[in-house]
């Protein structure tokens, strides 16, 4: 399929889907299952496209493979706006489930422009989804900010290696939505200053900090960013202004991509943790390495969302599941950091190669004809 690399791990699957008297269009990539079924979330946007889904679902094998989860990667996408009337979206959301029933090899779990409630219809259809509400036994993810646990953990982790202090640093949140927002606050309540946040309405700063309760409100509100008025020395500009914003930790919580050569020169922080999916380019990435910065790899640092969700389709608790992503994502953040200093390779080539192995491994165990 054009655009789409194939290599020795995958892509096992793609599955183009295309129903129009529901207004369905979407994709569905299986990567690698040689660890377990893949979980991966279900992303909706007007925008999506099946060469993304496929980087993304590759992205999921190696973050669950790095996370030591017995499941391997996948990823599905719905064409659509996210926004659109309750009603349509349930009815897209469930034609897509029963679309891909007999894909057991794939197990649903929210994403970008999809949340708990969507997760309930696909279980109420198919019976194989992750991120459930609670009413259904579930672990919202997204309620819980179990993403944002993990990242704050793997900057907590990060900051130490680099011989500062968590406390007082300043932060900027690209993408204050279910991921971003919880950073945020996570951060703060550990004494981080959040001096810049962007949404797809604008970015809005201060370098005497943000009120991040007062963000959250706004944004639960239904309200952009761009909407938040609180104090004075505030800035507000597009969305793409907060990679001028001066800070010491960026944090990428939206779309992939977002960092690239063309724009990693106007970054100004020393720490980039992504809590989007390759949200950072290779070759940004050496750009900010060769300055003395440091770029933590989207599949270390946003694990802690994928490691909630199998551990609830273990039948885990809540607080097991935090103590669990607490954990995981430290161990992995400081082998992570201390294989590429040993090595002298790029953080995110010593993290590949980690989890690859893993998956190689599981893939000599068994049978490709199984599956």
């Amino acid at each position: 399929m054009s655009g789409i690399t194939y290599d020795d791990f995958g892509p096992f699957k793609i599955i183009k889907i295309h129903e129009p008297s529901v207004g369905l269009r979407g994709a569905l990539v299986v990567d690698n299952v040689a660890r377990g079924p893949a979980i991966g979330g279900m992303r909706m946007a007007p925008d999506v496209s099946t060469q993304e889904c496929a980087r993304l679902a590759r992205a999921m094998t190696l973050k669950n493979a790095a996370a030591d989860l017995p499941h391997g990667g996948g990823k599905a996408v719905l064409y659509g706006d996210p926004k659109m009337p309750r009603e349509a979206k349930e009815q897209i959301v469930r034609a897509f489930a029963c679309s891909l029933a007999e894909v057991e090899q794939y197990i649903f779990g929210p994403d970008m422009g999809t949340d708990e409630e969507c997760m309930g219809w696909v279980r109420d259809e198919i019976g194989r989804a992750v991120g459930l509400p609670r009413e259904i036994g579930g672990i919202p993810l997204d309620e819980i900010g179990a993403t944002a646990w993990g990242l704050l953990h793997a900057i907590e982790v990060a900051c130490k290696f680099q011989g500062r202090e968590l406390a007082g640093s300043r932060v900027a949140v690209q993408g204050f939505g279910a991921v971003g927002k919880h950073a945020a606050r996570f951060l703060a309540e550990r004494g981080a200053m959040i001096v810049a946040v962007a949404d797809i309405g604008g970015t809005v700063s201060n370098s005497e900090g943000l009120d991040v309760g007062k963000l959250i409100e706004n944004k639960e509100a239904g309200n952009s960013v761009i909407d938040y008025d609180s104090g004075t020395g505030l800035t507000k500009g597009d969305s793409e202004s907060i990679i001028d914003v001066p800070c010491d930790i960026w944090i990428p919580a939206a779309r992939p991509d977002v960092i690239r050569a063309d724009n990693v020169d106007r970054l100004q922080a020393s720490l980039v943790v992504s809590g989007a999916n390759i949200a950072v380019t290779a070759e940004a990435e050496q750009k900010l390495i060769a300055r003395g910065a440091m770029s933590i790899p989207d599949f270390i640092a946003n694990a802690g969302g994928v490691i909630c969700a199998a551990m609830e389709y273990q039948g885990a608790t809540e607080h097991a599941a935090f103590e669990t992503i607490e954990e995981k994502i430290r161990n992995n953040t400081q082998t992570v950091l201390d294989l590429a200093k040993q090595r002298g390779c790029l953080p995110s080539e010593a993290a590949r190669d980690m989890a690859m192995l893993r998956v190689h491994k599981a893939m000599d165990m068994r049978r490709w004809s199984v599956f």
